[in-house]
């Protein structure tokens, strides 16, 4: 059987993965986004991240309005028999990952659907997960580049609660890379270089 996982490197896809483990291959798929995606601007250190973790990485580029044909062209030619992702509640993303399963002729693993968003954070955090906030809006602007751990995990929920904000970030609220984890053989080196501000949004570049 040939599970792939659809990583970003960042909390819930990874979580996923490591849920489902073992995985076959990584794949993180890059699209054009309206504004930078901070997964695509640390590109690098996002597949840095996975490797580590000692996952085999695919990268692909898929471009603009084919997005979904070459993903089911891709999943078909690595003989997908397992896809495995990251979504927790948003219908239109599980929707969208059920048709490409479908398609693609593989059974879709969604093991984070339905957590609460808190509780699942927790889970996290307790399974040994370390994010990164490598990107955030306006409200979590002061959060970006902490790491979330069990020394600030409530801070960071309370303030999340606090912002009206989804504690996951499920709906684009901020973005994290895993720089480590129980899958890790290292961790992830990095530092900060800079944070670019997209509007309201804000990204660290890492080196």
């Amino acid at each position: 059987m040939t599970v792939v996982a659809l990583l970003s490197g960042g909390k819930e896809s990874f979580y996923a993965a490591m849920i489902e483990y073992p995985i076959d291959y990584a794949l993180f798929l890059v699209y054009e986004f309206p504004r930078p995606n901070p997964h695509l601007v640390n590109l690098g250190k996002s597949i840095e991240a996975m490797l580590n973790a000692g996952l085999r990485v695919l990268v692909a580029r898929l471009r603009r309005g084919s997005e979904r044909s070459s993903t089911v062209e891709i999943l078909r030619r690595l003989g997908a028999d397992k896809i495995v992702a990251g979504d927790v509640y948003i219908e239109d993303h599980l929707k969208y990952m059920e048709s490409i399963a479908s398609e693609a002729g593989a059974e879709l693993r969604e093991p984070l659907w339905g957590k609460d968003p808190e509780e699942l954070l927790r889970e996290e955090v307790e399974a040994g997960l370390v994010p990164l906030i490598i990107g955030s809006n306006g409200r979590l602007r002061e959060w970006i580049g902490r790491e979330i751990t069990a020394s600030n995990l409530e801070d960071f929920i309370a303030y999340t609660r606090s912002k009206g904000l989804d504690p996951l970030g499920e709906n684009g609220e901020y973005h994290t890379l895993i720089v480590s984890s129980p899958l890790h053989t290292k961790n992830l080196d990095y530092r900060a270089l800079e944070v670019e501000a997209h509007g309201d949004y804000y990204i660290l570049k890492l080196i």
